[in-house]
């Protein structure tokens, strides 16, 4: 092989549809591209033109056909704003000149009712804890700090369904008390107003007290007292067991009575 043969130029081989062109038109390309290009553009007789890789943007920008549509004197699309520059509409201040929302309906109702079941589930816990006189849950609930209005709707509430009853309170705490701690009239009465039970209810209550029933509760009282006393002489046990029962508030004529029945000769001996 030759030096001539080695410098030889590989055949050029064209792409589907494209014609060949000739040494004049190759010649044109080299001293002027723009011209190729124009003599190269695509005919409907010479079929799909295939571009060079080569092409800059500027030549593909003028080779490309104008947008369907489009005309010289109208406006251009780039013209108007884009999407991304148009400012959301804000929808809450152009329909009310007020930025504070509307009040819900029904929330007035709400929070009465929520006010309604506190007041209520503190003084049903106050009533089963022990009975209480309608004065005492008053104090009660304004010492929970609750309005005067509430608590002036739960009292009228509780009366209405029994649940406060000065009446029913003052004869179950005469009975607990004769019982439990033996209390003769005046103590019940004591402890019936320090509990502010209506004075109504106390006197309707102690009414129906009966005198021989409470003498024979002093008696009994006194003689049970009286055998913790035998160390004592007559009189010194005949007057501490007067001052006893008057503590437990009996009158002086049942004091009387029960402290002679109890150091009767046929009661227990003293010195």
């Amino acid at each position: 092989m030759s030096a001539a043969d080695g410098e030889r130029i590989a055949p050029v081989t064209y792409l589907f549809g494209v014609k060949p062109s000739t040494e004049t038109e190759e010649y044109a390309a080299i001293s002027s591209p723009s011209a190729a290009l124009s003599a190269q553009a695509p005919t409907p007789e010479s079929g799909p033109r295939f571009v060079d890789l080569g092409e800059t943007s500027d030549e593909l920008a003028e080779s490309r056909p104008p947008h369907r549509g489009s005309s010289d004197a109208g406006p251009s699309l780039s013209a108007g704003p884009s999407i991304s520059d148009e400012k959301p509409v804000n929808r809450r201040a152009s329909g009310s000149a007020s930025a504070e929302p509307a009040p819900r309906a029904g929330s007035g109702r709400d929070k009465s009712k929520g006010s309604f079941d506190r007041i209520s589930n503190v003084s049903m816990y106050a009533l089963a804890r022990r009975g209480m006189s309608s004065r005492e849950m008053r104090d009660y609930l304004l010492g929970r700090e609750f309005e005067s209005s509430e608590v002036d709707i739960e009292i009228e509430r509780l009366e209405k369904v029994a649940l406060l009853d000065d009446h029913a309170l003052a004869e179950t705490l005469i009975r607990t008390l004769q019982a439990r701690k033996g209390l003769g009239r005046s103590a019940l009465t004591a402890e019936l107003r320090r509990r502010n039970v209506d004075p109504i209810a106390v006197e309707s209550a102690l009414a129906v007290l009966d005198d021989d029933d409470e003498l024979e509760r002093a008696v009994v009282i006194a003689m049970k007292r009286a055998g913790q006393l035998r160390s004592l002489d007559a009189t010194t046990a005949k007057r501490r067991l007067g001052d006893f029962l008057m503590r437990r508030g009996y009158s002086g004529s049942v004091v009387s009575k029960a402290v002679q029945a109890a150091l009767a000769p046929t009661g227990p001996t003293f010195r």
